[in-house]
């Protein structure tokens, strides 16, 4: 009476260890790893959106999208139809076209002149990996507006200001305690231009901060 019983066990066992060898973990792709396919972008219709790693589509940062990198992977992209090479930062999910290897942000794809044709054959190497707040404002002097628990507000200041400051972007930062905090933030080039610019917004009544990556 007893036999049907464990012939279940056994079956049950036995599923458990074939569904627990098929599922591979994974592995992060060594400095090194290349692959040769097409490469498309873009750009104005996702500016400002939530990209899959979390952090804000900033379409004048060069970052992208590949199907499985890590984020923070540092890929050397190069058009092989012109020879031209980007460095991008994978920070994003996609392209979801057939044949297609990676989805460049817009100013990615206007270095290796690619807004015109829309697509081409590139070939990508990963050169290494880096923490994308860093990568984005690295060596740039930030004012912040605003940081907010909830998008919603950080979208409708960054609407406010970007008609006029097209340098503004919203990044995003995850606290210790898991809350992610959506911060309002504005590029300047030099010290003068982010003298000018703090004293103008903070004249208009922002809150303004300011550090130097």
């Amino acid at each position: 009476m007893k036999k049907p019983h464990f012939c279940f066990l056994f079956l049950g066992l036995l599923l458990c260890i074939y569904s627990c060898r098929s599922e591979k973990p994974v592995i992060t792709p060594p400095a090194g790893y290349v692959e040769v396919g097409e490469a498309s972008w873009y750009g104005p219709g996702f500016h400002g959106r939530m990209t899959s790693s979390r952090e804000i589509f900033d379409m004048e940062d060069l970052t992208a999208a590949h199907p499985s990198l890590p984020f923070g992977t540092m890929v050397e992209v190069t058009n092989l139809e012109n020879s031209k090479t980007v460095t991008v930062r994978i920070n994003d999910r996609g392209p979801f076209v057939k044949n297609r290897i990676i989805d460049l942000s817009y100013a990615a794809a206007r270095m290796l002149g690619l807004i015109g044709p829309g697509t081409a054959r590139v070939r990508l190497e990963v050169i290494g990996f880096k923490n994308p707040e860093l990568t984005a404002e690295k060596d740039k002097i930030i004012l912040q507006l605003g940081s907010f628990l909830d998008p919603d507000r950080a979208k409708a200041l960054y609407q406010n200001l970007k008609e006029k400051y097209p340098q503004v972007f919203i990044s995003t930062y995850q606290a210790v305690s898991g809350q992610i905090f959506y911060r309002v933030r504005l590029r300047a080039g030099s010290e003068e231009e982010a003298q000018q610019l703090a004293s103008e917004l903070s004249s208009a009544g922002y809150p303004v901060l300011r550090w130097r990556q």
